[in-house]
C-alpha cells in the first residue's frame, strides 16, 4: 500500500542532521527546525498555505497539499521521531486520531489486549467505534504478564499499553511485554503521553508503535490539541501515512507550530513535573483523610522498580483516594483555588479533577471503572508550597 494516492509525502523521519551524539535537549530545540535558508530565521516560518505551486503536472518541491503534507507539520514529525529514537513518525488532529489511525491497522475479526486502567477515550474508541466494526478486545492488568497471555487469542494482533496508566499510575515493564507480544507475532503500541519520550524511550524497550496526546505535557501550555504517532518499521509507517492522507485528520499549522515551541521546553519543564509532584505526594500521604496514593516514585508502588528501571523520572501526575469515597472527593475537586478543575492535564498550570465523573464517565459500569473517591492531580508550574497548601486547605474545608 503507498502512502498516498496523489503523490504527496509521507510521514516525517527523524532528523539526519542532530543525530546520535547530541542530548535530549539539543534535539528538542534543533531537530527539524534548522534556521530558515533565505532569511535566517530561526524560527522555522509557519506554513498557512493550503496549496503549493508545481513546476509542471506532477512536479513539486515535496509539498502539494495541506492535508497531505505541510512543512510546519513535517518540522513536528522531524523532531518527535528523532526524540522517541524512530525511524518515522507522523502528526494528527489529536491524540484520539492517533490512536484511531493506529487501530486501522486492524481488521474485522481481529481481537486487542488493552489495559484494565486505559484513558476512558481509549477504551470508548475501542469497544464503542471499533467494537462495532468486528474489531473484539479484552481488558487485562497489562502488569501480569501471565493475565496477558492468558487472554491471547489466535486472532489477537495488538497489545495495547499506557505506563503509567491513567489514572491510576500502573507500571507496565514495556520490555517484558513487548518479548512476549512478539512472541506471538502481535505489534504493541505504548501511550507515552504521560512519560514524553524525556522521561521514557518505549521504542527503545521493544515497542512497536508509541502514541501520545500532544496536547498535554508536549505542548505543555494548553493551547493546542494534537497527536502524534512513531514507529519503527517503515511499512508499518507508509500503511499509518496512507490512513492520515485518506482519513484526513491532521493538525493545523498553528497547532504544529505550537507544539513545536513548547517541545523546546519539555526537559526543563518535566524536571520540574517530577520533583513537584514529589513534593505534593509527600504532603498527601499523612493526611488522615487520603486512604492512599498513587504514584510510582513512591518505593511501596508495586511498579517502582520497573518505573525506576525504564523511566528518567517518576512524572508529574498524582493520584489520590479519600477515605470518604465520593461525596468529599467532590468537595475537594470544586474547593481548590490554585489548582484549577478541569480535564487534559501536562500543562504549566495545576488541574484536578474527578475521573469517576469527568474523564473516565464513558467506563461506568465497565471493567475499567474508576474509584469514585479518586482524584487525579496533574502538577503544574506553580510554587510547590503554594500547590500543597491550596490541596491540605481543600481537604481541611471538605471535611474529609
Amino acid at each position: 500500500m503507498s502512502p498516498t494516492d496523489d503523490g504527496a509525502p509521507g510521514y516525517g523521519s527523524a532528523g539526519s542532521g542532530h543525530g546520535a551524539g547530541h542530548g535530549f535537549e539539543t534535539l528538542a530545540i534543533h531537530a527539524g527546525q534548522d534556521p530558515d535558508p533565505v532569511t535566517g530565521a530561526v524560527v522555522p516560518a509557519v506554513s498557512v498555505a493550503t496549496t503549493f505551486a508545481q513546476s509542471g503536472v506532477g512536479r513539486h518541491a515535496g509539498y502539494e497539499y495541506s492535508r497531505s503534507g505541510n512543512p510546519t507539520r513535517r518540522s513536528l514529525e522531524t523532531c518527535m521521531a528523532t526524540l522517541e529514537g524512530a525511524a518515522g513518525g507522523l502528526a494528527f488532529a489529536s491524540g484520539l486520531a492517533a490512536e484511531d489511525a493506529v487501530l486501522h491497522l486492524l481488521r474485522p475479526g481481529d481481537h486487542l489486549i488493552v489495559p484494565d486502567d486505559a484513558y476512558g477515550g481509549t477504551y470508548r474508541l475501542v469497544n464503542g467505534v471499533w467494537g462495532s466494526l468486528g474489531v473484539s478486545h479484552t481488558s487485562v492488568p497489562l502488569g501480569d504478564l501471565d493475565a496477558v497471555a492468558g487472554a491471547w487469542r489466535p486472532t489477537t494482533r495488538m497489545v495495547w499499553a499506557e505506563t503509567p496508566t491513567n489514572p491510576r499510575l500502573g507500571i507496565v515493564d514495556v520490555a517484558a511485554l513487548a518479548s512476549l507480544v512478539h512472541a506471538r507475532g502481535g505489534l504493541l503500541v505504548v501511550d507515552n503521553t504521560f512519560a514524553t519520550p524525556y522521561l521514557q524511550q518505549p521504542l527503545a524497550l521493544g515497542a512497536d508503535l508509541v502514541v501520545h496526546s500532544s496536547t498535554k505535557y508536549l505542548g505543555g501550555h494548553s493551547d493546542a490539541v494534537g497527536g502524534f504517532v512513531a514507529g519503527g518499521d517503515e511499512a508499518v509507517l507508509e500503511e499509518l501515512a496512507y490512513f492520515q492522507n485518506s482519513i484526513g485528520a491532521v493538525p493545523g499549522p498553528w497547532d504544529c507550530y505550537l507544539t513545536l515551541r513548547g517541545i523546546k521546553t519539555l526537559a526543563v519543564r518535566m524536571e520540574r513535573h517530577c520533583a513537584a509532584a514529589a513534593r505534593v505526594v509527600d504532603a498527601l500521604l499523612p493526611h488522615p483523610a487520603v486512604a492512599s496514593v498513587l504514584y510510582p516514585g513512591l518505593p511501596a508502588h508495586p511498579g517502582h522498580a520497573v518505573a525506576a528501571r525504564q523511566m528518567r523520572g517518576f512524572g508529574g501526575m498524582v493520584s489520590f483516594v479519600l477515605r470518604g469515597g465520593e461525596a468529599p472527593a467532590l468537595e475537594v475537586a470544586g474547593g481548590t483555588k490554585l489548582w484549577t478543575l478541569a480535564e487534559s492535564l501536562g500543562a504549566v498550570e495545576s488541574l484536578i479533577e474527578h475521573p469517576h465523573r469527568m474523564t473516565h464517565a464513558s467506563v461506568a459500569g465497565s471493567p475499567l471503572a474508576v474509584d469514585p473517591g479518586l482524584l487525579r492531580l496533574s502538577v503544574g508550574l506553580e510554587t510547590p508550597d503554594d500547590l500543597i497548601a491550596d490541596l491540605l486547605g481543600a481537604l481541611d474545608r471538605a471535611g474529609a
